[in-house]
């Protein structure tokens, strides 16, 4: 048995903590979980069920990690006899702390600050605005900029200085006020999940509204070069009150040319070079207007809800959390820098904007309402889903919430010839393959 291992850091037990768990054993490597305190409805059960799959499981007394949880698991594992040759973390809000652990490690990874630096939005805007690689202007939000902004006439968008799972994310109107915003605020101090990727003062910033189709880019950064892995198009987006929900999404792009690929490709480059963001996986939303490309926001980590997956069904190789953990582990694997480096040449998109495969993947998110859930259904649809997963169960209650609450998803594969030809019927047949009913309503749920 060997003694090396990879550490993951999850939060309240959970983080793609299977999925992590599957790629570092499929690397002969041992999986080590430091989880911070799961919630009071999983409790023990969650912790013991990863250690029935991992090699060692730690965790806090707390609902999140911090410094010192993951300096003691370090060394805790080091005394048991373990040799951690990474830290992975696909969870925003630990980015930082992942990349302390790699720094104490000796593993390559974004430096700390520069993740810290990332996940505060208005400096990223305003930092691409200075250099003329973002066209938009954004300002911190307090009661007067509020009532100004209301009064010029202008379309602005709404979101926390530092956001996650669009939580009070939403378009500015006349009937925003203060005291809503103060409300989302005081409503993600108290939920134990999010409250600290949000930070502990939750701030807003305010910016012109960027028009467009939405995409997002699956990128890995080795040595300065950046590799295009994925690119998915966001087929139906949903503005509520205060959350844009990503309904569908499809790979490679249905509504652009390689030349406006390309452009995008190159515009990301140019922004990742200006960020100096040198090395790790990257999760980045952009709108595209027909003319150009404007940053939505930049992640530091995997794509949520089934990009991955998506990715690995697109070039039959890997998925991204499976290339970002090789990127870790390649420093201190048998292998040398080049043959990754080759894979990701391989796997990403070319500089014209030609796709690595002919293949193409749909896949549907499908969001909870707030209520006691009476019955779950996948319905049959004419193409199978490859990948079908329902995350609630009847029981559950869906609490009011300022943010995304995932339901289930379902995945599609098929080659880009059939996606071109069924995208339409696709759509409009996905909507409604889960089927939920409320026991307050029993309406089903509208993707």
């Amino acid at each position: 048995m060997t003694f090396d291992g990879v550490l993951i850091l999850s939060h309240c037990g959970f983080s793609f903590a299977e999925d992590l768990i599957a790629a570092i054993r499929a690397r002969d490597l041992q999986p080590f979980v430091l989880s911070s305190k799961p919630l009071a409805e999983h409790s023990e059960n969650r912790l013991q069920m990863l250690r029935e799959s991992a090699e060692a499981v730690l965790s806090s007394d707390s609902h999140v990690l911090d410094e010192d949880d993951v300096a003691h698991a370090l060394a805790s594992l080091r005394a048991s006899g373990y040799t951690v040759k990474a830290c992975i973390s696909v969870w925003e809000g630990y980015r930082v702390l992942m990349a302390h652990a790699n720094a104490l490690l000796g593993v390559s990874d974004l430096a700390a600050q520069r993740a810290d630096s990332l996940r505060n939005k208005l400096f990223v805007r305003n930092e691409l605005r200075r250099a003329g690689l973002s066209g938009i202007d954004a300002r911190l939000v307090t009661p007067d900029v509020l009532d100004e902004l209301k009064r010029d006439g202008v379309a602005y968008f709404i979101k926390p200085v530092q956001g996650i799972a669009s939580y009070g994310a939403f378009r500015l109107s006349q009937d925003t006020t203060w005291s809503a915003l103060d409300a989302i605020a005081r409503r993600a101090q108290e939920d134990t999940i999010y409250s600290s990727a949000l930070g502990h003062h939750v701030k807003f910033l305010a910016e012109n509204y960027v028009a467009g189709t939405e995409f997002s880019f699956e990128v890995l950064v080795a040595e300065r070069q950046a590799f295009v892995v994925g690119i998915h198009e966001k087929c139906e987006l949903t503005e509520t009150r205060d959350a844009v929900l990503e309904n569908s999404c499809t790979s490679p792009p249905a509504s652009l040319a390689a030349s406006e690929v390309a452009a995008g490709i190159a515009w990301l480059r140019a922004v990742f070079n200006h960020l100096a963001l040198d090395w790790g996986c990257y999760h980045v939303e952009a709108r595209f207007d027909g003319k150009c490309w404007e940053l939505i926001e930049i992640n530091p980590r995997v794509g949520g809800s089934l990009i991955s997956h998506s990715v690995k069904a697109l070039n039959g190789e890997a998925g991204v959390l499976e290339l970002w953990l090789d990127l870790l582990l390649q420093q201190t694997s048998e292998h040398a820098h080049a043959p990754l480096k080759d894979t990701l040449t391989r796997l990403a998109y070319s500089v014209d904007g030609t796709p690595p495969t002919a293949r193409a993947t749909f896949f549907r998110v499908y969001f909870a309402s707030p209520g006691l859930i009476d019955s779950i259904e996948i319905r049959p649809v004419a193409r199978a889903p490859a990948i079908k997963q329902v995350l609630l169960k009847p029981g559950d209650v869906v609490v009011e919430a300022s943010r995304e609450v995932f339901l289930g998803q379902l995945l599609w594969e098929m080659t880009l010839e059939e996606r071109d030809a069924e995208l339409s019927g696709l759509l409009e047949a996905s909507a409604s393959a889960i089927d939920v009913h409320y026991q307050t309503s029993s309406i089903a749920l509208e993707a």
